[in-house]
Parts: C-alpha cells; sequence; structure tokens
C-alpha cells in the first residue's frame, strides 16, 4: 500500500504515519526513512524529539536525504518516509545553484522507492495555501512540492490530510 500523508506542522502526520506502519507491516520490518540534514542545534533537537517518539516501536532508521535509490531496504519493509518536504530542500538547495530539476527527480525517486517497499508511508508539510508573496526561490520551491505530492497522489492507493490529528481522506482507504 502506498500512502501520502499531508498536512501542517505539528499536525500529526508523523504519528499517525507511524501508527499505520504497524499495521501494515503486520511483523515485517519497518524502516523510518529520515530526510532531515541537520544544520543546527534545532535540527538536532528535532531529530533527537522524534527518536524519543518512536523509541520501542520497532523502526531501524535509515538516514538519506537525497539520491534515494543508494539505500538498501530490507525484503518486504514497511517504510516511513520523513518527509517529502526535506527530500525536495535538500535536492533543491543543496548545490551551489538551486536545481529547478530536482522536483521531477524527488517525485521519480519516489515512485522508485514506492516499488522498492512492501509498503511506503510519504509525510509531506502542506505549505501550498497560504496567501502570502515569497522570493522566486521559495516560489518554485513551494510550486515543485506541490507538483511532488501530485504525482505521487495521482500513483499512490491513499491520500489522506492531518489536521489536528485529525485525519481526512482525500483518496482511498486507511487501514
Amino acid at each position: 500500500m502506498k500512502i501520502l500523508l499531508l498536512g501542517g506542522s505539528k499536525s500529526g502526520k508523523s504519528g499517525l504515519a507511524q501508527r499505520l506502519c504497524v499495521r501494515l507491516a503486520a511483523g515485517a520490518p519497518m524502516i523510518y526513512w529520515a530526510t532531515m540534514e541537520p544544520v543546527d542545534g534545532e535540527d538536532r533537537a528535532r531529530i533527537a524529539r522524534h527518536l524519543d517518539e518512536r523509541a520501542g516501536w520497532g523502526f531501524s532508521t535509515v538516514e538519506c536525504g537525497r539520491a534515494l535509490e543508494r539505500a538498501a531496504l530490507p525484503e518486504r519493509a514497511c517504510v516511513l518516509f520523513d518527509s517529502v518536504t526535506a527530500l525536495l530542500a535538500n535536492e533543491m538547495f543543496s548545490g551551489a545553484q538551486p536545481d529547478a530539476a530536482a522536483p521531477e527527480r524527488a517525485a521519480q525517486e519516489l515512485l522508485a522507492l514506492s516499488c522498492r517497499a512492501a509498503h511506503l508511508v510519504c509525510v509531506c508539510d502542506d505549505i501550498f495555501r497560504d496567501g502570502a508573496a515569497y522570493d522566486e526561490w521559495t516560489e518554485r520551491y513551494r510550486s515543485g512540492l506541490a507538483r511532488v505530492c501530485r504525482t505521487l497522489a495521482t500513483e499512490f492507493d491513499t491520500v489522506c490530510e492531518v489536521t489536528a490529528g485529525l485525519p481526512h481522506l482525500w483518496k482511498g482507504e486507511l487501514p
């Protein structure tokens, strides 16, 4: 099963993703695919909080924030991919110049990963709907993230928006 979870910061996406993976895995290996590439103490504190939140759940961690094909997965793995948002930021802004081709590459890498995993639950921040005007590359990033999510939504079984911990299904069903 392939699931896309969208929502704002602290909406409950990651907690729901963890519970879904436990259900889907049914004893098979569970992988928490971490994409954040920490740059400061705030990032490291966030990573530590996420590690604490999933302690005892049975997840193994894969840390790979770009070039997803290079990471190995065990057979029948249920993958919690957190997050599409960070993956695109890594792919788009890691070089000397922003990479305009990053959204299409990220979408294709995620679709390829979805074929390698028995189940894939992707978490993505919903940053598409405010009315503010941003600089050119921030707008390209937001637009690119929306394109990645549309690509995944087309191919995935389930698309769910999480608000205040409550799921709202846009496509498919939750296990």
